[in-house]
């Protein structure tokens, strides 16, 4: 029988023998009756010992699978009927497992249709730009081709490459924080140093453009961070802004700092957010109605993780007067 084949099953066996033997022993040495008497009364207990714990065995047997049940996909376990003794722990913590392993499941299914999602959107985002590149190469081969239009032609080249970099760097960015191996410094960051970093890559399409950046700020303001990765959150609100702003128009950048929270807001005069938009501003690959061509709708998605995670937060709104505003707060406690 499988029961008495438990090793610990069997030491019991063994404990309880050698007791009934040396307990009926002194029975009899000192009456028949007497040793009778021991003999029946530990072949008593040993019997409901375990009639008992064949029960017990019995029990968590048919817990064992149940658990396996769920483990293999079935939907629960009726514990009610698990409430006494060593089962009800077992039951507690088990519970516990149970609805653990649930959670997991479901966040990993959540994972599962996000990477897919994810991957069509990358091949979608990457096989635009290749699909042109294609086209371009093919125009190049004509043997008849101006010198001028194939300048233009290379040129165009050079900015669909450029495009593709960027996108598959800001993606590499972005898996890694998703994966928790960044490790983001905690330095004191000059707010005035990371303003002025985060400029420079839109300096000179600004000017072009004939667009201006106002900063209002007392030189001062600091807070506990990571420079390097705020000027890139900073530098793709501050690009987006300058997408979105006609020529000639004006971006405005206003600093201020108090006990609780350091905070810079830009603002620009452009068309402002669409009602529908703002919601999905900082979702991966989402493209509001005011978008360009060249928009690919990662770079705010991106701002948006980096300055999370810094112990800060990000909001999208109108003016009032027009134009987009965008409240970035790095916090100097826990929120």
């Amino acid at each position: 029988m499988s029961f008495f084949r438990n090793p610990e099953i069997k030491k019991g066996l063994w404990v309880f023998v050698v007791l009934s033997v040396v307990s009926t022993g002194i029975g009899f040495l000192h009456d028949k009756v007497l040793g009778l008497f021991s003999l029946c009364l530990c072949i008593v207990f040993t019997l409901t010992h375990f009639v008992l714990t064949y029960h017990r065995y019995l029990k968590i047997a048919e817990f064992t699978r149940e658990i396996d049940g769920v483990l293999h996909g079935a939907e629960s376990i009726d514990f009610g009927k698990y409430s006494e003794g060593e089962l009800a722990i077992l039951e507690s913590e088990i519970s516990k497992l149970t609805i653990r392993l649930r959670e997991q499941a479901e966040a990993l299914k959540k994972d599962k249709t996000f990477l897919a999602d994810s991957i069509a959107d990358i091949s979608h985002q990457i096989r635009t730009p290749l699909t042109s590149i294609n086209i371009l190469v093919s125009l190049l081969l004509k043997p008849k081709l101006s010198d001028e239009r194939r300048i233009e032609i290379a040129k165009e080249l050079e900015l669909m490459l450029l495009r593709i970099d960027w996108l598959i760097t800001a993606l590499l960015k972005m898996s890694r924080i998703d994966a928790g191996v960044i490790s983001f410094q905690q330095k004191t960051v000059p707010v005035a140093e990371l303003i002025k970093r985060a400029i420079e890559p839109i300096a000179i399409p600004m000017e072009l453009r004939g667009q201006q950046i106002d900063i209002l700020m007392e030189g001062s303001e600091t807070f506990i961070g990571d420079l390097a990765w705020s000027v890139e959150a900073i530098g793709n609100i501050l690009k987006n802004c300058m997408e979105h702003t006609p020529n000639g128009g004006r971006i405005a950048v206003k600093v201020c700092e108090n006990a609780i929270y350091t905070e810079i807001e830009i603002t620009d005069n452009g068309l402002g957010i669409d009602k529908e938009d703002l919601p999905h501003l900082f979702e991966r690959f989402y493209k509001g109605k005011n978008s360009g061509e060249q928009s690919i709708g990662i770079g705010l998605a991106l701002a948006r993780m980096i300055i999370m995670s810094q112990n800060g937060t990000v909001k999208a709104q109108n003016n009032r007067d027009g134009g987009a505003r965008f409240t970035v707060r790095f916090y100097k406690g826990v929120v």
